[in-house]
């Protein structure tokens, strides 16, 4: 991955579909490290994290991480999830932040050079492309290492550059050699 160090670098995370790519691939992310990594390689303008949150739960996983975040360096952006019943009269739940994300990294185009998008949704193809058109590079982190793959071909392709995620493992994972700092 090419990075400047006067280059101007904005992180969006899409959480669920993160989240999917670690869990299949049995890494557990560091948010710091992660924050860090790109801090010390460009000039980091903002660490977005999406992600919807059960309102009425009593308690919710994600709750300790979406707070640690939000204290840490990350702007979060959430929304409740909506709950629904599919054809089959099963309980689904949904809660898709694409929307968010898209209209966040087309705002901050035009004070950013360079973006790095975590999520292998295709549906963000035309999303990457319009980014490039208005000069910003595209780099997409996800992974084709899991089954079937987190990353959608066609925004492998449109991306600037792509990384595994498995091979930033060490750079962005908790090991259990360190200390444990209380961060998720």
């Amino acid at each position: 991955m090419l990075f400047y160090p006067d280059e101007k670098l904005a992180i969006f995370i899409d959480g669920s579909n993160l989240f999917a790519t670690a869990k299949a691939l049995n890494i557990d992310i560091d948010y710091s490290r992660l924050r860090k990594y790109f801090a010390n390689r460009s000039q980091l303008l903002r660490a977005n994290y999406y992600t919807a949150l059960i309102e009425d739960a009593e308690y919710s996983p994600l709750r300790p991480l979406v707070d640690w975040l939000d204290y840490n360096g990350y702007t979060m952006i959430t929304k409740p999830t909506k709950e629904f019943t599919d054809d089959h009269g099963e309980k689904k739940i949904k809660g898709n932040m694409d929307m968010e994300l898209a209209i966040d990294m087309m705002g901050m185009a035009d004070h950013v050079d360079h973006m790095v998008l975590f999520s292998g949704d295709g549906d963000f193809r035309r999303l990457v492309e319009a980014l490039q058109r208005k000069g910003v590079r595209v780099t997409v982190v996800s992974s084709t290492k899991t089954h079937p793959p987190m990353a959608a071909d066609e925004l492998r392709r449109q991306a600037d550059s792509f990384i595994e995620i498995s091979v930033l493992n060490e750079e962005f994972s908790r090991h259990d050699t360190r200390e444990d700092d209380g961060h998720p």
